[in-house]
């Protein structure tokens, strides 16, 4: 999964993913102008290949949302934890209703995938997890989650949760350096519930590997370890969706040999698709590499995470859903966000 610089497709983004080992794309906010905009990009890359490349963002909420102008205000997913603590009923529905909404206005537009929800535990100690996570309790994660994954589905979107098997309990940003987490394994199971539980309810379609080495359990991060990836989400919680390797231009990965020989080592493991970010030359070279690469489980599994429907933008927003559930988010987003112990 490769990225494009600006607001339409270059003549050399075209070649780049024409490649073989191009499978998918994902859009950041220097690629969004107007939905307008944003439907010509997205119509300029479902034209590049057949079958069509998937098309994703990460639009999570909060700070993490991709698009603002023109789509609806995501609040983060930590005040849906907030309002938990109070009434979990009314907590659920909302999430049910911020799921819809995100998968409703991207496959509006066409797009197949956000990478959310993120179901790290807020153990309040990781500045880049912070307020993206819903709470702090396993089990409410898991059901805030699954409500937001509910809602994604009814929308024609799968859910992706991050970052297996936890980011909450780091300090460090694995976007600038490598965390290492030095608990031991019981002690990460806290963390795993989720993923535990939205497995078995089949909510989720994939899940992203995060850029972290738990020290007590393997040397290696978890998105380039067959320990994590096989034994733990594939054996033992029983996971057959697709894998994603989070960005291998992070800096967190820098340590681990050149950006193709990281996309091996995570491939090798058992990720179905690696992403490569924000350096056009390490991704020619790592798509160059993988030439010849081909795993027909992984194709299978991510083919099934297209998106369903097609409802035009203006069909939505003339549509009483759509009223419903913004006028519901506006109103979530005006209440103060209470800080209370739970």
């Amino acid at each position: 999964m490769l990225d494009v610089e600006g607001l339409s497709l270059s003549p050399a983004d075209r070649e780049l993913l024409r490649q073989p080992a191009a499978g998918g794309i994902i859009l950041f906010s220097r690629n969004y102008e107007s939905p307008t905009q944003l439907a010509d990009l997205v119509a300029e890359i479902r034209a590049v290949r057949s079958p069509p490349l998937l098309i994703a963002v990460d639009h999570e909420g909060g700070r993490v949302q991709r698009f603002r102008n023109g789509f609806t205000a995501i609040p983060p997913m930590r005040q849906l934890g907030h309002r938990y603590d109070t009434d979990p009923v009314a907590a659920i529905a909302l999430a049910k209703t911020a799921g819809w909404m995100i998968g409703a206005e991207l496959r509006a537009m066409g797009i197949d995938l956000s990478f959310a929800p993120c179901v790290d535990l807020d153990w309040g100690v990781s500045e880049v997890i912070g307020d993206r996570a819903f709470h702090k309790k396993p089990a409410i994660v898991a059901e805030l989650a699954a409500a937001l994954a509910r809602g994604m589905r009814d929308a024609g979107m799968v859910a992706v949760a991050k970052h297996f098997p936890g980011h909450g309990a780091v300090v460090a940003d694995s976007h600038k350096r490598l965390p290492v987490d030095r608990r031991e394994f019981g002690d990460v199971l806290d963390d795993m519930q989720p993923y535990e539980i939205l497995i078995r309810q089949r909510s989720i379609g994939a899940v992203m590997m995060a850029h972290i080495v738990f020290s007590e359990t393997d040397a290696l991060p978890a998105g380039f370890s067959s320990y994590w990836i096989g034994n733990q989400l594939r054996g033992q919680l029983g996971f057959d969706g697709a894998v994603f390797c989070d960005d291998l231009s992070m800096q967190a990965a820098s340590a681990y040999g050149s950006v193709p020989k990281r996309a091996a080592l995570a491939l090798a493991a058992g990720c179905d698709m690696v992403l490569v970010c924000n350096d056009r030359q390490a991704a020619s070279a790592t798509v160059a590499s993988l030439h010849d690469y081909s795993k027909p489980t992984s194709l299978v599994r991510l083919a099934r995470l297209h998106g369903t429907g097609n409802l035009s933008r203006e069909s939505l927003l003339a549509s009483d859903v759509w009223r419903k559930a913004s006028a519901q988010l506006r109103r979530w987003s005006d209440r103060p966000d209470l800080e209370l112990d739970a």
